[in-house]
């Protein structure tokens, strides 16, 4: 493992913010000497199998995460004016249990807790933070924020809850990223890490690659937010240091600090989340006890629906059809795949729910099944 690992990274799927192209990611890291990477993309995950894919062609361990975006109070409140604020906070999954964790929390944030932006809280970060590692984030996360606002107290506080629910995976980030805020954030995070017996990890939260590529990123913030370059009040980062920095830079930035550094290896030898690909993965379908296999319930379903289309005699034509597609089924391997249809099809159907438009797995059986 090389001597310093990036773990706050934002790719093109950071989208309209980040300029980071997945393919560049690990080439880049290579070049610069360092054997994994991370990508933790602003409330998503939506590239994380092209980014895992691209590492493993470079040799590039990846490092799969997420900088979620935390709800001040509920995920469910979103009352204008405050709900509408929010803090980040770095989620790395260590294992499978943590990818799952972290997927899950990314889709919770969508389907519960999106106002303005996908949101999860404290609540199911709690719930599912086994598998995870947790960094404080940038200065929009909550410690970060209490520090700048004098709020001491309620640093530690939040600080100590993190520590409690994520021991020993949980780490205050600090960050060199040319911005006069941080420097002060820095002193006060250092401050409070030691205090509390929480360990420092550093970071550079890269939005571009090249300190060259700046200008590209503002390019982008004024997509994003519908403002000119020319314009004085568009939204801006006051520096051009938000690149994937090199080690020998970071290492020089950080040497008062070199646990903060080493640090970044220690994270980045504990998450080892591996991707299997070829093979489908169903979710396991339940079916009733005096049914023996899935293929005799499925069978039973078939011939029920056949006897509401064609009545209790149907032709010998049409049993011979209907095994016939049974057997096609059976051999292919689908018949779960078509019970987990039939199940939110007759759901849908059942309950005054719309069903369409019809395709090719639906029609095979559709008649028999769920009409």
């Amino acid at each position: 493992m090389s001597n310093f690992v990036h773990l706050h990274i934002h790719s093109e799927f950071s989208l309209l913010d980040g300029a980071n192209r997945i393919k560049d990611l690990p080439v880049r890291a290579k070049e610069l000497g360092m054997d994994a990477i991370a990508i933790t993309d602003h409330g998503s995950m939506y590239g994380t199998i092209d980014f895992y894919k691209a590492c493993k062609k470079e040799g590039v361990k990846p490092i799969i995460g997420c900088e979620v975006y935390v709800a001040p109070r509920s995920r469910f409140d979103k009352e204008p004016n405050v709900d509408n604020h929010y803090n980040h906070l770095i989620l790395l999954a260590k294992n499978q249990q943590g990818y799952q964790n972290l997927s899950k929390l990314v889709s919770i944030g969508f389907v519960d807790g999106y106002y303005y932006k996908p949101r999860i809280d404290l609540e199911v970060l709690e719930k599912y933070h086994e598998g995870l590692v947790c960094l404080s984030a940038c200065l929009a996360g909550s410690v970060n924020q209490a520090l700048l606002n004098g709020d001491n107290e309620k640093a530690e506080e939040i600080a100590l809850w993190h520590k409690r629910v994520f021991g020993e995976d949980y780490y205050i980030e600090i960050q060199n990223n040319g911005l006069q805020e941080q420097v002060l954030a820095n002193q006060k995070l250092i401050a409070l890490a030691r205090k509390l017996n929480i360990p420092l990890v550093a970071t550079n939260d890269a939005h571009y690659l090249r300190r060259e590529d700046a200008y590209n990123h503002e390019v982008l913030l004024c997509i994003q937010t519908g403002k000119r370059m020319s314009d004085m009040d568009r939204m801006r980062f006051e520096t051009d240091e938000l690149y994937v920095k090199s080690p020998e830079e970071m290492i020089e930035y950080f040497k008062a600090f070199p646990d903060a550094i080493e640090n970044t290896v220690k994270i980045a030898e504990k998450c080892n989340v591996e991707f299997e690909f070829g093979h489908t993965i169903l979710p396991n379908y339940d079916v009733p006890e005096e049914f023996s296999t899935h293929y005799d319930y499925f069978k039973k379903l078939c011939e029920d629906g056949i006897k509401n289309r064609y009545g209790e005699n149907p032709s010998q034509e049409i049993l011979d059809r209907m095994e016939y597609e049974l057997g096609v089924i059976q051999r292919m391997g689908y018949v779960d795949y078509f019970l987990i249809v039939w199940d939110f099809i007759h759901y849908a159907k059942t309950h005054g729910i719309p069903v369409g438009p019809r395709t090719w797995f639906r029609s095979r059986f559709d008649y028999c099944l769920c009409h």
